[in-house]
């Protein structure tokens, strides 16, 4: 079956055009609803969101048609997506939606589902609630419409939840740390949790007006959070997105530090508790060479994945890790949550700094990466990776590199963009490989 509305991480797009609509979403609400309507008891629903001014919109039209078809509604209020997919298990819920556009700037929004696992759904899932989407709902007789309230502890448990992923004994009063939110979900939330383990807190992203989420902060924007570590002498900077699900870090010298070294750290310290489970940790396709050949130094694999953070859940879940992620900044850390979670993620790295006693520039830089090199290239119509040309200039890099780097081609899950990707020892090559293949894919397009 084609996909209309589920793309590679839940339904997303710009607000009020396409499929992004209150009536889109109250559909979604009917159909999700209809869908996880098992059994004779009451049914409940999670609803959480980021801070985009659309958020009220779609979270009323998500009310709609939830409790139209027989679902009662808890609203959550502002709250990261990982904090919805851990409310979602422990209130016993039947599913669980995040209304945010991740790192995307405010006139975007989305819808994610999490099943009462907390986990996000599956194919089949999606697959099953786009039928529904096409088909005139059934709704429920007029003593069996549901009810809609809102809790206002969620923050608390949230925060409750994350700082238990730190060992009692640990605790972070020597730290310095810059915490940029954003101006998204995570906007009160991480900064409390950091600061109740004992740190002193310097908050950036945390004024949202609606319209400010991502905008010149956050893990996408990175030059706000470098200069207020260099200017405030912290010991070390935490970037997240809009909706807390990814994690960039930056040490005291201003240098950033990416999701791969996030995991490198993660995982050998893991290893060397004989934590780690599944012999080494999943990624994507994206993640550098350098971690593979880190990682394999330590004696870990690395095994990887399409893009997509649900792709490498599923992995991590079918082959028993505990530890996988994306170069982008999404930690899955099994011990610990659900889904991706930049909060989680965050305190553990504190916890390293703190066990360790040494900077951050010294203990978050693991490997050397090898030079990796990606551009995007935007197109209007067509399949520009389906023309003969191009799939002949990416076959030749591919046999140009072979054996001393890689090449990764795909299409964006979320927009009309080709990425094109090349990693390899010389510097050079990989910039002529990389835009060899932009001017192909450019012809076509």
């Amino acid at each position: 079956m084609t996909r209309k509305f589920f793309g590679t991480d839940g339904i997303r797009g710009r607000t009020n055009d396409g499929v992004m609509t209150a009536a889109t979403a109250m559909r979604v609400g009917q159909a999700a609803g209809r869908h996880f309507l098992r059994g004779d008891h009451r049914h409940r629903v999670v609803i959480g969101k980021d801070t985009r001014l659309s958020g009220y919109m779609m979270e009323s039209a998500l009310v709609a048609g939830f409790t139209s078809v027989g679902m009662d509604v808890i609203m959550t209020g502002p709250l990261p997506t990982p904090a919805i997919a851990l409310l979602t298990r422990e209130m016993r819920a039947d599913l669980g939606v995040m209304i945010s556009a991740s790192h995307n700037l405010f006139e975007d929004n989305g819808i994610k589902l999490f099943g009462p696992d907390g986990f996000k759904l599956s194919d089949e899932d999606e697959l099953a609630i786009e039928a529904l989407l096409e088909c005139e709902p059934p709704l429920v007789a007029a003593p069996m419409v549901g009810r809609a309230r809102r809790i206002d502890d969620a923050r608390g448990r949230y925060i409750h939840a994350v700082k238990q992923s730190v060992s009692d004994e640990i605790r972070f009063d020597d730290l310095k740390v810059v915490v940029d939110c954003a101006h998204g979900a995570a906007y009160q939330v991480t900064p409390s949790a950091i600061w109740e383990l004992g740190a002193d807190v310097v908050t950036l992203g945390v004024e949202p007006d609606g319209t400010n989420i991502n905008d010149g902060v956050g893990s996408t924007a990175l030059e706000a959070v470098r200069a207020a570590v260099v200017r405030e002498n912290a010991d070390i900077g935490i970037a997240l997105d809009g909706d807390a699900d990814r994690l960039i870090v930056i040490d005291e010298r201003g240098r950033t530090v990416d999701g791969d070294q996030i995991m490198a750290l993660i995982a050998t310290r893991l290893a060397h508790r004989q934590a780690l489970r599944g012999g080494g940790i999943v990624a994507t396709v994206m993640s550098n060479l350098g971690l593979e050949r880190y990682l394999a130094d330590q004696g870990l694999s690395l095994e990887r994945t399409k893009v997509g953070d649900r792709y490498v859940l599923e992995r991590m879940r079918q082959g028993g890790f505990n530890v996988g992620g994306e170069q982008s900044g999404h930690m899955i850390l099994l011990d610990h949550a659900t889904t991706g979670d930049g909060t989680v993620a965050a305190l553990q790295v504190l916890a390293s700094l703190v066990r360790s006693g040494k900077p951050a520039s010294e203990l978050l830089h693991q490997f050397e990466p090898v030079p990796q090199l990606l551009k995007n290239v935007r197109y209007s119509g067509g399949a520009p990776l389906e023309d003969a040309n191009v799939k002949a200039c990416i076959a030749d890099a591919e046999g140009e590199l072979a054996g001393k780097g890689r090449v990764v081609i795909r299409a964006s899950g979320t927009e009309p963009v080709i990425r094109v990707m090349a990693e390899g020892d010389d510097a050079a090559q990989v910039e002529q490989v990389v835009d060899r293949i932009c001017a192909a894919v450019q012809d076509a397009a």
